[in-house]
């Protein structure tokens, strides 16, 4: 992984390549491709942020989340979340620190827009990402979406203003 890793947004230049990230076999059943996740974003922009993931000039993963979702209104104070919502990272590049470092940006990015918490779901079971989740730090609420686990994270306040 290098230093110049970032997030940049899907463009007419990109998109091809975007569709074109895949990831392993074994995974298949358990995150939605790329061009699944971009119709997602492309029928509602008020809610998703769908970006990719760049190690200098090579793409190597796709993360979207969602902005101020109604979550379960009736079981929650706060029935309004943000989180992520779909995280592809390619087959070769797994186990490299994409992952890890697309979940930050995104906190990063929550955090910016006021949020305290991040809510994420994830199909359980052998190849899922439970535990890659429970090594960033979330933990089960207990709630299930559908087929998919709830997990949350309590956003610490990033550095303020120098």
């Amino acid at each position: 992984m290098s230093s110049s890793l970032r997030l940049v947004p899907v463009t007419s230049d990109n998109v091809e390549a975007a569709c074109a990230l895949t990831v392993r076999p074994d995974q298949d059943g358990l995150v939605k491709p790329v061009a699944w996740s971009l119709a997602q974003a492309y029928a509602t922009p008020e809610i998703a942020w769908p970006r990719l993931v760049a190690d200098g000039e090579t793409l190597v993963g796709f993360v979207m989340a969602f902005i101020d979702v109604q979550f379960a209104p009736e079981k929650s104070d706060d029935p309004f979340r943000s989180g992520l919502w779909r995280l592809n990272i390619a087959a070769a590049q797994q186990g490299s620190g994409y992952g890890r470092f697309a979940v930050e940006a995104v906190n990063d990015e929550l955090r910016r827009r006021g949020k305290a918490r991040t809510t994420v779901t994830y199909v359980p079971g052998a190849h899922g990402p439970e535990e890659f989740y429970r090594r960033l730090g979330f933990r089960p609420t207990g709630e299930l979406s559908g087929d998919e686990v709830v997990a949350e994270l309590e956003l610490t306040p990033g550095p303020g203003p120098e």
